[in-house]
């Protein structure tokens, strides 16, 4: 078995998690050499290609006689204001598909309100992060916020989408575009799975100015040592 796989959506977060890897494990003044038992790639932005890209990595390494122990899927966020701090960590107990099922006038409708057959669904719109996985995180990382990470497929940016979806997810406290789709993955191979995030803004109108990209960038390096 190999070890552990850390997925992230675009390159810089990889390159931020790496960094972090290598800081917690080599002699100052670090070589940049990521312990051999973590991988760490980008896959791609949304749930489709993260989810795809993870399901042939998973399948990969499992017909070569490595599987992995676990995956991870990690990078930047949006946080709920009032429930995480801009630069903040977060540990998702469950990744959400919060944008699965259909719009009616009465409301959003989840998947699983739709009439179809519960094989058809599978585990719904809710991947469970590993408990064990979840408690490793949470004793490395004990600053970071626990709680329900939904995946969207469009970025929520109006005062009232933002509304909305705190409303149906009192639990939710970040945004991102990937966990749900990298979880099922997982989920389909057998993998312990887990979601962390570091927020660089908070969910609403869309705002660059107040998007904090350097500090989520510099939250998801330190928070990298808890992966190995």
């Amino acid at each position: 078995m190999t070890g552990l796989l850390v997925v992230t959506a675009v390159p810089a977060e990889a390159e931020a998690i790496r960094a972090g890897l290598a800081a917690s494990t080599a002699p100052a003044p670090s070589d940049g050499t990521v312990p051999p038992d973590v991988t760490v790639l980008p896959v791609g932005v949304g749930p489709a290609v993260a989810g795809a890209a993870t399901a042939r990595l998973l399948a990969l390494a499992e017909a070569a006689g490595r599987p992995y122990r676990a995956v991870v899927s990690a990078g930047i966020a949006g946080g709920f204001a009032g429930r995480v701090a801009v630069g903040g960590t977060v540990l998702a107990d469950r990744s959400v598909a919060a944008d699965l099922g259909a719009e009616s006038p009465a409301g959003f409708i989840p998947v699983e309100d739709l009439g179809m057959p519960p094989e058809l669904l599978g585990g719904g719109r809710t991947v469970l992060a590993d408990p064990a996985l979840l408690a490793r995180l949470r004793a490395a990382l004990p600053g970071a916020t626990v709680g329900t990470v939904l995946t969207v497929s469009t970025v929520t940016g109006t005062a009232a989408s933002t509304a909305a979806l705190a409303e149906r997810h009192p639990e939710a406290v970040a945004e991102a575009m990937e966990g749900y789709g990298v979880g099922v993955a997982a989920a389909h191979a057998g993998v312990p799975f887990a979601e962390l995030r570091t927020v660089s803004n908070p969910i609403g109108p869309r705002d660059r100015s107040a998007w904090r990209m350097r500090e989520a960038f510099a939250a998801l390096t330190a928070a990298a040592a808890a992966l190995h």
